[in-house]
C-alpha cells in the first residue's frame, strides 16, 4: 500500500520550508484587539479574515500547518497563522484576556491547563458538543471549553550509540539508577510529568500516583538532580537534544522522539510507564473571530483529516480515524498506527495524567518546583 503522505525526503524538505515560515511568524508581533476593548479600536480586513493559533512547536506545528491550516485556508478563505510557544502558557493567556490584547485567537493546550483556565473564565465555550463531527470524539476528551485533538505521551528515550553493548533503560527507576545506566541525562524543567516520573522511580505504583505525594517526589528529585546535564522545556528543544546527542537518556514527547528517529538519529525509546495526556483546541475568552475559530475546530476534528496526521505521530481523538477503510481511503500505511499512544499495546503500558489533580495544585506546585530548581 502506498502512503498518501510524501516520502521522507519530501517531507523533510517541506518541513524545512515551514520552519523558515514559522521563524518569520514568530518574529512578527501579532496583536489582535478584543471586541471588549475601547471603541476606538480598529480591525483591518486582514485580521477579520484570519485566526492565529498557538501551538507547542516541533513536528506537530508543521504537521498542523500542512494538513490543517493551509487546507482550511483553501476551503474557507480564512487564513490560519500558527505561532509556536512554550508549553502550557497559562500566564500568557490570562494576560491576553485580562488586557484585551491578543497574540492568539486560539491555543493548543494540554489537558492539565484546561480546568485551570476554564474554571477561571479565560476560555470561550466552544458550543460544539452536539455538532455531528465533534460529538463523535472520545467522550473524556471533550469539555465545554476544549476539543481533544491529539493524545500524546512522555516516554523514556535514549541514544542507542550510548548504550551499545549494554542494558538499555526501560522504566523511570532505570532512569534514576545512575550506576547501572550511566550517561548524560536530560529532564523537563517543569513539574508536569516530572513529579510523576519521580514517584514511579521511587517505587510508587501507577495506580497510586494521584494524589501525588509531593514530599516523596521532591526527595526523589533531590537524588537525580546532581546528575542532570540539561533541563529542557519545550518540544523542539527535546528533539534537538536527541538528534545532537547532547544527552544519552531523557524523558521526551513521543512525537519528538519519533521525529529524531525519522531524521536518522540513533534513538530508541520504551513504552513502559509512558505518561499520556492530550492536547486540545481551545478559544481564548473574548477573542475576535470566535465563529471562525469554531469553524476551524469542526474542520480539524473531521476523522479523515485526523487520519492524515497519523504519519506525523499524532494520535487521533476520533476512534473512526483508525478504522481500516479510513486508513485505506487516505492511503495511510498501517505501520504508523503502531507508533501511536492510543495503539492498544502501547496504551495498556501507560499511565494517564490527571488534569483534575493538576487543576487544583497547578500554581502551588509550579512555585515549589521553581524554588526547588534554584535551591
Amino acid at each position: 500500500m502506498q502512503s498518501k503522505t510524501p516520502p521522507r525526503n519530501s517531507r523533510r524538505n517541506a518541513i524545512k520550508a515551514l520552519i523558515a515560515a514559522g521563524a518569520a511568524a514568530i518574529a512578527a508581533p501579532y496583536i489582535i484587539t478584543s471586541r471588549k476593548s475601547a471603541p476606538s479600536r480598529k480591525m483591518t480586513t486582514e485580521s477579520a479574515d484570519q485566526i492565529v493559533i498557538r501551538t507547542s512547536g516541533g513536528k506537530s506545528h508543521y504537521a498542523y500547518t500542512e494538513i490543517l491550516f493551509e487546507p482550511f485556508r483553501k476551503e474557507t478563505g480564512i487564513k490560519v497563522i500558527g505561532i509556536p510557544s512554550n508549553v502550557e502558557p497559562v500566564a500568557e493567556i490570562k494576560t491576553m484576556v485580562d488586557t484585551g490584547e491578543y497574540k492568539w485567537n486560539m491555543a493548543c493546550l494540554g489537558n492539565r491547563a484546561i480546568p485551570v483556565l476554564g474554571q477561571q473564565g479565560y476560555l470561550e465555550a466552544h458550543r460544539l458538543g452536539n455538532d455531528d463531527v465533534v460529538k463523535t470524539i472520545m467522550p473524556h476528551l471533550l469539555s465545554d471549553y476544549s476539543v481533544g485533538m491529539n493524545v500524546y505521551s512522555i516516554v523514556l528515550a535514549y541514544r542507542t550509540d550510548a548504550f551499545k553493548g549494554r542494558p538499555t533503560p526501560k522504566t523511570w527507576k532505570d532512569f534514576w539508577d545512575v550506576e547501572r545506566f550511566p550517561g548524560r541525562r536530560g529532564l523537563r524543567q517543569i513539574p508536569f510529568d516530572t513529579i510523576e516520573e519521580a514517584l514511579l522511580a521511587d517505587g510508587v505504583l501507577p495506580t497510586e500516583i494521584y494524589p501525588c505525594k509531593l514530599e516523596r517526589a521532591f526527595d526523589s528529585l533531590d537524588r537525580i538532580k546532581p546528575h542532570i546535564s540539561v533541563w529542557w522545556q519545550n518540544t523542539p528543544h527535546a528533539e534537538q537534544l536527541l538528534k545532537t546527542g547532547e544527552v544519552d537518556l531523557m524523558p521526551a514527547f513521543i512525537i519528538s522522539t519519533l521525529s529524531a528517529i525519522d531524521a536518522g538519529a540513533p534513538v530508541a525509546f520504551s513504552w513502559d510507564q509512558h505518561i499520556y495526556g492530550y492536547d486540545n483546541w481551545t478559544i481564548l475568552k473574548g477573542t475576535p473571530n470566535v465563529d471562525a475559530c469554531r469553524q476551524f475546530i469542526r474542520f480539524a476534528t473531521d476523522p479523515e483529516r485526523q487520519a492524515r496526521l497519523i504519519p506525523y505521530g499524532i494520535s487521533p481523538t476520533q476512534p473512526s480515524a483508525l478504522e481500516k477503510d479510513v486508513l485505506e481511503r487516505n492511503r495511510i500505511d498501517p505501520k504508523y498506527v503502531k507508533s501511536l499512544s492510543t495503539y492498544p499495546d502501547n496504551l495498556k503500558k501507560g499511565i494517564p495524567s490527571s488534569g483534575l489533580y493538576w487543576a487544583d495544585k497547578h500554581s502551588a506546585i509550579i512555585e515549589r518546583f521553581s524554588q526547588w530548581m534554584v535551591s
